[in-house]
């Protein structure tokens, strides 16, 4: 399948253009260290906790007609302080605990320059397209720290709209919104179940599915029709797909140049450490 007819490609945000995996661990990491440094909680206290709120993160249901996103996360870390330490709630640590999480995390989520390159040049020959699940003020919030509004056409939020990713509703308003048609869209994600799934069940041109992990699953369902192991890879796709035209060239000399810089940091960041 080629790329032919493309006018607009849909990006989701979370571990697709910035590694919000990364940033969470940096977050626990960094809430571990007051808990034991500041709170005395031994090693495997600290770690409990947060273990208990990751997975409370994971199963949680939000509904913003009970309460506010932030009273309930750190309802979370209320429960997971508790169910550790016994005793009485601690409402004024479970506060700090998760303000501390929240600011560490989003102090770590950035738009990369090499992904900011990729996503500038995209936009000289597509329309793009953010489209993300999650509550509205948690999302927004990411939006705003990572500074990638300007790279995009239109931005799609979830929380904002009656259904998430995978239903196809949340797709084609996003196509209304950029005039196109599904058939004319291409769908970017990690998500197999929402991003690769979504972008099937509305009908659009071609899936990417961003698999980070160095081996792929012999077995994955839903099927994409392309996969690349970073967004960093998307022109050198296009490229493939395409006829070669000045413009696709430009674009995988970037996609070479960002590869390039990755390495040399990798590097630069081994030569520090070892």
């Amino acid at each position: 399948m080629g790329l032919e007819g493309v006018k607009a490609i849909f990006f989701d945000l979370d571990n697709t253009l910035v590694d919000t995996a990364a940033a969470g661990r940096r977050a626990v990491e960094e809430v571990i260290r007051v808990l034991q440094s500041v709170h005395h909680y031994d090693e495997r206290e600290a770690h409990m906790v947060c273990n208990k709120v990751q997975v409370k993160l994971l199963s949680e249901c939000y509904d913003p007609g009970k309460m506010p996103i932030t009273d309930l996360r750190i309802q979370h870390w209320e429960e997971a302080i508790q169910e550790v330490k016994g005793g009485t709630s601690n409402r004024d640590l479970a506060t700090e605990c998760y303000f501390l999480w929240k600011t560490t995390r989003l102090k770590y989520l950035t738009l990369t320059a090499e992904t900011q390159k990729i996503l500038g040049e995209l936009r000289k020959r597509f329309k793009l397209l953010l489209l993300t699940n999650g509550v509205t003020e948690i999302q927004r919030e990411k939006i705003d720290t990572c500074a990638c509004q300007s790279y995009f056409d239109a931005i799609v939020v979830g929380g904002e709209q009656k259904e998430e990713k995978p239903a196809s509703s949340i797709f084609h308003h996003s196509c209304e919104l950029l005039g196109v048609q599904p058939e004319e869209c291409v769908m970017v994600g990690d998500s197999l179940d929402t991003d690769i799934q979504g972008g099937l069940n509305a009908g659009l041109k071609a899936t990417v599915w961003v698999n980070k992990t160095t081996v792929a699953p012999k077995d994955i369902s839903p099927v994409p029709h392309y996969v690349i192991p970073s967004v960093l890879d998307l022109p050198r796709l296009f490229c493939s797909l395409e006829d070669t035209s000045l413009e696709i060239k430009k674009l995988a000399d970037i996609s070479s140049m960002c590869q390039m810089s990755t390495e040399e940091s990798r590097t630069l960041a081994c030569k520090g450490s070892c």
